[in-house]
């Protein structure tokens, strides 16, 4: 563990993006919990049901928590809002998300992913913010063939733009740590899920579509390994990072990429057989081939995460779809006389 760790401090000012979005959302609940100041921000796009956003904003409604509907894209935005509030510590959580939407929507992906973030680096510079921590993602590992996937491994094979543009994000935040001796810290996310999850997500499609009696689509018949990361684990290397930025590397930058995964990946029919226990329902299959876009398998190294900070996620499968079940059935109303 690095010495002289630091806890958050309640008198600081956080602005989370894509603070209605699912890993913002608990982030933020998180950090509320604890008595900070959280300045929010989210465009509350339709890429997915807009209600579930709203549902997620209305749970964090307090006095401590500043609401702005803003798209990154607009930097006099941005900008008003890291004057108005003197904002400290950054966490950048807003991008388009989704390996496959990117492949048919490309230039959404440049403007939230490219322009959002540099707007963000810009307005850390002119500033001072103490600390961004920024949404990276495994996807960026491409067709990386050793595992499990180290923040040491080149990562220059993207399969999607989506990788690509959060490749170009860990890119931009070191050329600004370096010149501008912003402290950056990124993390690459590998497949997390929870309640008030993503419903693009195959966890949760799968659990719909289950529940409805219509059959699911598997592809690779089954045979992809990915390294499902509970949520709960994921806002509590976080609660770690965020006050704690990088110390001087050899370079003398303030800059560090995390690997956030469970370091235990599983069998995609694995996943399936356990989600239909929770659902308490066995799902029709229809099996298709890997598509466009998508990886054998995600497993993370996540060496550094414990050296640094003693931590390492570890909520097992069973115990975290179990947590997202008891959330999915009655907010959706798939009750009893529905199984």
């Amino acid at each position: 563990m690095r010495p002289n760790m630091m806890r958050l401090d309640t008198d600081a000012i956080y602005l989370v993006t894509g603070a209605a979005g699912f890993i913002g959302f608990h982030l933020t609940k998180r950090l509320l919990g604890l008595g900070c100041t959280v300045i929010g921000v989210d465009n509350l796009n339709d890429y997915y049901e807009v209600t579930l956003k709203e549902d997620r904003l209305r749970l964090l409604a307090c006095e401590q928590f500043f609401f702005y509907k803003v798209d990154l894209a607009d930097r006099k935005e941005i900008d008003t809002i890291f004057t108005r509030h003197q904002v400290t510590h950054v966490i950048n959580l807003a991008a388009q998300a989704g390996v496959r939407h990117s492949i048919d929507n490309p230039y959404v992906y440049l403007q939230s992913n490219l322009v959002g973030f540099l707007n963000i680096l810009e307005c850390c510079r002119h500033h001072a913010v103490k600390h961004l921590v920024y949404a990276s993602s495994s996807s960026v590992y491409g067709l990386n063939s050793k595992i499990p996937y180290s923040t040491n491994d080149k990562v220059d094979n993207p399969v999607s733009l989506y990788a690509a543009t959060k490749k170009s994000n860990e890119l931009m935040a070191h050329a600004y740590t370096h010149l501008y001796h912003i402290p950056t810290t990124g993390l690459r996310f590998f497949t997390v899920y929870g309640p008030y999850g993503r419903p693009d997500m195959a966890y949760f499609s799968f659990s719909k579509r289950i529940m409805e009696g219509k059959s699911i689509t598997v592809f690779n018949h089954g045979d992809m390994w990915r390294d499902f990361t509970y949520i709960d684990d994921i806002i509590t290397a976080l609660e770690h990072i965020i006050p704690n930025p990088p110390e001087e590397n050899e370079a003398k930058d303030r800059y560090k990429i995390y690997n956030i995964g469970n370091n235990k990946p599983v069998r995609l029919r694995q996943f399936i057989e356990t989600l239909e226990q929770c659902l308490g329902k066995t799902a029709e299959k229809e099996y298709l081939p890997m598509q466009p876009g998508d990886v054998y398998q995600t497993y993370a190294d996540v060496t550094d995460l414990m050296e640094d900070f003693d931590f390492r996620p570890n909520t097992p499968l069973e115990q975290g779809l179990e947590a997202f079940v008891s959330w999915f059935k009655p907010y959706y109303g798939y009750l009893s006389h529905h199984v």
